[in-house]
């Protein structure tokens, strides 16, 4: 099963820069690469075009969004990077109250 999700970075060429560091190889750290594999997702990709980010994730049956975010909530090291990446991303104007990353909706498709 495939998700994509969408979450703008504030509009600050700087702090882009940064936040491209943080996500370049060797720039996650390994317990937030773990924490990801543990959840049921089986592959991540996140792309930018200007401050807007789209998110692909492949997830196996059994991935739950409440339970990756339990598994979140409770891991110290995740609550510590999603405040630091908070400090580059900013909610898209229609995301409700807390959300960060909003699921898209699919519109078309090659062939179907």
């Amino acid at each position: 099963m495939r998700y994509c999700l969408a979450l703008d970075l504030k509009d600050d060429p700087e702090l882009i820069e940064r936040y491209k560091a943080f996500h370049a190889p060797g720039g996650v750290w390994p317990e937030i690469k773990k924490s990801i594999l543990d959840s049921s997702i089986k592959d991540m990709e996140i792309y930018l075009t200007g401050n807007r980010m789209f998110m692909i994730m492949e997830v196996s049956e059994d991935f739950d969004f409440r339970r990756k975010a339990a598994m979140d909530a409770a891991n110290p090291k995740v609550q510590e990077w999603e405040e630091l990446m908070w400090t580059f991303q900013q909610a898209l104007p229609w995301a409700a109250e807390g959300e960060k990353w909003v699921m898209m909706d699919k519109i078309f498709a090659l062939g179907k």
